[in-house]
């Protein structure tokens, strides 16, 4: 199948303090390091790198113990709000290089603000060991990278960081797939808001394939949107190492990469997060190297097309 060339833009995000440790801020350089810029021109698809996001905390916002770094997050969820949206509307393929997965606040909120102004729902997959679906009233520790599916889905407003009258991501568009760390309070949310989990075990016992062609029906008959947010700790730690997260039992190689494809094939992905790559806890690099390989499936590259590296 011929891969129909696409305009990316990249974003770079160098958030770490949504994660309560050090080391994801390198996220980025570590993807540009790994080659995901030429992996994409290599596939025939027009590139261009926007850098990274800078900024500085946002003083209208409250401090709050519950919400730790609530300013500076919540100045990262505005300006890749805007930059995510400007980018989907100009035509282009917002991929967000990350960084925690608190920044995916203002990614999937910028793709619901232009899902909104054509007409069509948004649906976001969220490869992930952890549902990301706690509020500043319900999180253990108060870390925001475990807040933004419920930020996104309305359920987490600490504090005016958007507008409160922002398109919003319907819970029951949101599938989240390789799910095996679930906090007690967030399963009662999930269940509450018909969040469509599909753990460990129930992609053992159906197969990755069952699942991807069911979430991909379900927004094929939508005529939806998708934004994909991919979590390293989604891939088993023996793949990725390089995440502070991690929990063992994850996707292997090769459903991760079934996943892609089986995207790619449907067409339906208009924006894309790489988040929680963590260097300094990676093994030279291998981490990175996975997700770029993991983006160029998505972007038409398929088995008969990798090379071989020598020994």
């Amino acid at each position: 199948m011929e891969v129909q060339s696409r305009s990316v833009t990249l974003i770079g995000v160098p958030v770490e303090e949504g994660s309560g440790r050090r080391g994801a801020a390198m996220g980025p350089a570590a993807l540009r390091i790994a080659g995901v810029d030429q992996t994409l021109i290599d596939l025939g698809h027009d590139v261009r790198d926007e850098g990274d996001i800078h900024v500085v905390p946002a003083r209208d916002l409250p401090n709050h113990p519950k919400a730790h770094n609530l300013r500076l997050i919540g100045a990262y969820t505005r300006a890749l709000e805007a930059s995510t949206y400007d980018a989907a509307a100009a035509g282009r393929f917002p991929l967000i290089l990350g960084g925690d997965h608190s920044l995916s606040m203002g990614s999937v909120s910028g793709m619901a603000r232009y899902a909104a102004e054509k007409g069509r729902p948004l649906f976001v997959l969220w490869l992930d060991a952890h549902s990301d679906f706690n509020s500043p009233a319900t999180s253990p520790s108060g870390n925001m990278h475990g807040m933004p599916v419920a930020f996104f889905s309305g359920q987490a407003e600490v504090a005016e960081i958007l507008p409160k009258d922002r398109p919003l991501v319907d819970p029951r568009n949101v599938f989240q797939v390789g799910i095996r760390s679930v906090d007690p309070s967030e399963r009662v949310e999930i269940q509450k808001h018909g969040v469509n989990v599909f753990d460990m075990r129930s992609i053992d016992e159906q197969g990755i394939a069952a699942t991807m062609r069911h979430i991909v029906s379900t927004i094929e008959r939508a005529n939806g949107l998708l934004h994909v947010s991919l979590d390293v700790d989604f891939l088993d730690p023996d793949i990725a190492p390089g995440v502070g997260t991690t929990v063992p039992g994850g996707a292997t190689f090769r459903e991760a990469h079934l996943v892609m494809e089986m995207l790619s094939d449907s067409g339906l992905v208009s924006s894309l997060d790489l988040v929680e790559l963590n260097p300094f806890l990676d093994d030279r690099g291998k981490s990175a190297r996975v997700l770029v390989e993991l983006t160029a499936s998505l972007f038409g590259r398929r088995i008969f097309d990798r090379p071989t590296r020598a020994a």
